[in-house]
């Protein structure tokens, strides 16, 4: 049996608690919000971000970390947004007393720093535990990993051993988890997929069929890979799971809140109504404007990016971005 305490009880975190513990795992689960901390505790479901799933009575809910951190935690599994990684792993390091194996399962990129989420990690963890990081990505919405739907992931980490012990840890019959020494291409494909189903959202917004959304995905994940391989990752990784496999998920997807973003700005909506209305974080928001940057300091040409970015964060008409892409300089598909 495995201690593991993880820190974020959104749909994710919650869908993790409860198929960690159907594993025999020990888990603990935390809340940062003191009162809904205690509304888990007492109902023992996840009634805002996933409902009609049970979490069992044995998995210690808690909106205090120390109280989750006091004893021997084997695994560390960070569950958060993206623009709250870094202090919340500044508050976790100086409770940490051993040297946990860490999971990240953040998917985007910090905006200050455009550093990944294993970055982050590393430069504010304790440093026996920064060599131990591993990243989980791939086609994996909370609604259905939660309902036992089978589902394929990845795990990536530079130590083999490391992530075959990850591994080891998550697969279940409903869960196969493969590993990836790629540590750079695995989190850049989990948090750029996010921008195209963005784009995708819009075009359903905006009405279009199956030809503009295949053309989409193929020439999103095109820039994505261009965009990867700059920064040192390896091609065939956007090719896998945390690749074409959680591009096509996402934005096919009725769960994914990206998606949906997309969609109501297509339909007319300003992006700052669409946002206000949600409940969970859309981390495809603040990764197009991370990813924008990186594009810029690699030299590397992103046109879906660059318009999703204009109409997100430049009042641009998602109709004539869609334009602006289709009369594009014509170019050979591979370039």
């Amino acid at each position: 049996m495995k201690s593991i305490t993880i820190i974020g009880a959104g749909s994710w975190g919650t869908a993790l608690a409860v198929h960690l513990n159907r594993n025999n795992c020990r888990i603990s689960l935390w809340e940062f919000r003191p009162a809904v901390a205690e509304e888990l505790r007492r109902r023992r479901e996840n009634v805002e971000l996933l409902p009609g799933i049970e979490i069992p009575a044995s998995i210690k809910i808690s909106s205090k970390l120390e109280n989750l951190l006091s004893d021997r935690v084997e695994m560390l599994l960070f569950v958060v947004p993206s623009h709250v990684l870094r202090q919340v792993a500044r508050t976790v390091a100086p409770l940490i007393t051993d040297a946990p194996l860490v999971v990240s399962a953040v998917k985007g990129i910090e905006n200050a720093t455009c550093k990944r989420m294993s970055e982050v990690l590393r430069e504010e963890l304790p440093d026996a535990v920064a060599r131990r990081i591993v990243v989980l990505s791939g086609p994996s919405h909370a609604e259905e990993v939660s309902r036992q739907i089978p589902t394929s992931v990845v795990v990536a980490s530079y130590d083999r051993e490391v992530a075959e012990t990850v591994q080891n840890v998550f697969i279940s019959p409903r869960f196969r988890v493969y590993t990836n020494d790629d540590v750079v291409g695995v989190e850049l494909g989990g948090a750029l997929k996010n921008i195209i189903a963005i784009a995708a959202g819009i075009s359903d917004g905006l009405g279009f069929g199956d030809n503009a959304k295949g053309a989409l995905l193929t020439r999103g994940l095109t820039e994505i890979t261009r965009l990867g391989i700059s920064m040192g990752a390896e091609a065939i990784t956007f090719a896998g799971l945390s690749g074409v496999g959680d591009l096509v998920t996402t934005c096919m997807s009725r769960f994914s809140r990206n998606r949906y973003v997309g969609e109501e700005i297509g339909k007319g909506k300003p992006p700052s109504e669409v946002l206000e209305g949600m409940v969970m974080v859309a981390e495809g928001v603040m990764t197009t404007k991370a990813a924008y940057e990186l594009a810029r300091r690699h030299h590397v040409e992103m046109p879906i990016t660059n318009e999703v970015h204009a109409v997100l964060f430049e009042d641009k008409d998602p109709a004539q971005a869609v334009a602006d892409l289709m009369m594009r300089s014509a170019k050979a598909e591979t370039w």
